[in-house]
């Protein structure tokens, strides 16, 4: 259990990358907070976590709001004493032709995509310089390699996040904290039907095989041990770095 005794906050928890990370953590012996603003799904998540024997409870919460950001950590503190682990994984990624996006819809997804990765790291930091340890991780995606069509602002935005990632590690480095950032491929999600209904599945299954070195559609499971890896010592001497896990899409 290379997580045991460790205090993990995971954003975007409710389903897909997230839950299957905030899982993973607790199989690992981390405490988990199950960070989203769906509460039911939320909920869910941190009960089967329970049910398997760990120890998670669940929060509902704005991550593009600084105030209910600073209570859910709060509410971490108040439970476990402080918080060793932040994965910043929530995001939205609408689709639109890129001269058809407004500014709301831009500040949107910087918002939820980008400020609250800054809104989370700010409220964790006095808690990590403390006890001078700390490992924030932050989601990207793929797209920053590739450029996609039809996701300007999301693609903006993760890029945004890598650079987030490089100068938040030159500030805290000195007391400890490790910054780095993973960028997950075409990850196949509960919701995919809903947000890409225009597509057949089985064509876009074979469209993905082929761009991939690995010839089947990337999984949350996918992108669960380098997490750990992230988190765990394993790991303490790496930061400001970008993992591409991605199934050997893009290699750099």
């Amino acid at each position: 259990m290379r997580l045991r005794g460790q205090v993990a906050i995971v954003t975007g928890a409710a389903r897909s990358i997230g839950a299957a990370v905030a899982r993973r953590y607790a199989r690992e012996g981390a405490s988990v907070v199950v960070v989203d603003l769906l509460p039911e799904l939320a909920e869910q998540v941190a009960a089967s976590i329970r049910d398997d024997g760990g120890d998670a409870f669940a929060i509902q919460a704005d991550v593009s709001v600084e105030a209910e950001v600073r209570a859910a950590v709060d509410e971490t503190v108040r439970r476990y004493g402080t918080v060793h682990v932040l994965v910043n994984n929530a995001g939205i990624d609408p689709r639109c032709h890129w001269h058809e996006i407004t500014g709301d819809e831009w500040d949107r997804v910087m918002n939820t995509n980008v400020k609250s990765q800054f809104y989370c790291a700010k409220a964790v930091f006095p808690h990590m310089k403390t006890q001078g340890y700390g490992k924030i991780i932050n989601v990207s995606s793929v797209t920053f390699f590739t450029g996609q069509r039809n996701l300007l602002h999301y693609v903006a935005s993760k890029g945004a996040v890598v650079g987030f990632t490089r100068a938040l590690a030159r500030e805290v480095g000195e007391h400890g904290i490790a910054v780095n950032c993973v960028t997950p491929g075409a990850v196949l999600t509960e919701t995919e039907g809903e947000d890409m209904h225009q597509y057949d599945p089985a064509r876009l299954e074979r469209e993905m095989a082929e761009l991939q070195s690995f010839q089947r559609r990337e999984t949350a499971g996918d992108l669960e041990g380098v997490f750990v890896f992230l988190a765990a010592s394993d790991s303490d001497f790496l930061t400001g770095q970008t993992l591409n896990v991605d199934g050997g899409w893009i290699m750099h």
